[in-house]
């Protein structure tokens, strides 16, 4: 799979639209549209960094929401 494509599937994973996705990496709109289309091509260390980011986040959320519940269960 191509690096143009890698960042497309994990941009639509997180249900972001691309301005979103910019925002929340800080990264400028034209450079991701570039990456996105093929005109420049993202660097593999980025997109890494981005799904381990995505990923440790939704971890965070899910473990915290865990840990209320573990709370609520043993009160």
């Amino acid at each position: 799979m191509e690096a143009r494509e890698e960042l497309r599937k994990l941009r639509e994973s997180t249900g972001m639209n691309r301005k979103e996705f910019c925002e929340y990496f800080e990264i400028p709109y034209m450079t991701e549209t570039d990456w996105e289309l093929g005109n420049r091509r993202v660097p593999q260390y980025l997109l890494r960094l981005m799904e381990y980011k995505i990923q440790m986040e939704k971890l965070a959320v899910k473990k915290s929401k865990d840990d209320n519940e573990e709370d609520v269960t043993n009160r």
